[in-house]
């Protein structure tokens, strides 16, 4: 374990704490060793900058010690603090739950660009931290959302989190698998579901393989098995007008449309910012 003497000043710890991650190969080390030195000393980072030459003392210098070993062993960050932002707001995280990514934040986008005004029912399928399903509930005042998930310890994650955001008089949370256990009509539909193919995973980066639950990431032999679940569920539930959101992998596209248009559903892709194919809109189709 990393020696952090208790006298050593917050900022020198900082400084030490990048040069350590660094040197064990973490490509975001200054910025890992900022976070994890104002989780381990409980400051924020106006108290880093403002009273840096403060000492982190002996039970800061114990879980900084701590926190950069774990880190420097590839355990990504946010597990270590048990927590993420998303859409600007903050997230507690539990072992059934996945880390919130940038990317995800497309789908919310493209919901809000459905409904700017809001829609009266929300689903969030495999709500997993209920990043999502609080994000649009923040955004949509008048809107109820429910969150489904098979892992009854995210669903408390979640419920947490709703509580957390301020949004919990909106949510309920069920256990479910995909939408079996919901009776519509819903507005919009939204769901990042498990979307890797099962032997592609051990070949993921360790952060992601060793720390995300294998049941939000393992989508089946060709990744697509949830998808065929939700497409087989959903549209019946779908108010008219209503939308199917679903986040995708970036090679999905074309098989994601194909499984659209046999549902009756029409299809529409959403890109994110590095420009990847990233969600599919679906929607009734007349007569469908």
């Amino acid at each position: 374990m990393i020696a952090i003497p208790p006298e050593t000043s917050r900022i020198a710890a900082r400084a030490r704490a990048a040069d350590e991650l660094a040197a064990s190969g973490v490509e975001t080390a200054a910025l890992d060793a900022r976070i994890l030195v104002e989780e381990a000393l409980g400051i924020t980072a106006t108290d880093l900058a403002l009273r840096g030459s403060e000492p982190v003392g002996p039970a800061g210098a114990e879980r900084l010690a701590s926190y950069l070993a774990r880190r420097a062993a590839g355990e990504p960050v946010a597990r270590i603090i048990g927590a993420w932002e998303f859409w600007g707001l903050p997230f507690g995280l539990s072992p059934e739950t996945l880390v919130p990514r940038p990317d995800t934040e497309t789908l919310v986008e493209a919901a809000l660009g459905l409904r700017p005004e809001g829609p009266h029912r929300l689903a969030d399928l495999g709500t997993g931290s209920g990043c999502i399903l609080v994000a649009l509930l923040t955004e949509w005042p008048r809107a109820f959302g429910v969150g489904l998930d098979r892992s009854c310890g995210a669903l408390r994650t979640a419920r947490s989190n709703a509580a957390r955001n301020g949004v919990a008089d909106r949510a309920a949370f069920v256990a479910g698998d995909w939408a079996a256990a919901l009776a519509g009509p819903f507005d919009v539909v939204v769901a990042n579901p498990p979307y890797i193919a099962s032997a592609v995973i051990a070949g993921l980066s360790g952060e992601v393989r060793d720390h995300d639950p294998r049941l939000a990431l393992d989508g089946g032999p060709d990744g697509l098995d949830a998808y065929r679940t939700i497409l087989a569920q959903v549209p019946r539930l779908l108010a008219p007008g209503g939308h199917l959101l679903v986040e995708i992998g970036y090679d999905q596209e074309e098989a994601l449309c194909r499984l659209a248009t046999a549902q009756g559903l029409s299809a529409q892709m959403r890109r994110d910012l590095a420009g990847h194919p990233r969600v599919v809109v679906m929607t009734a189709t007349a007569g469908s």
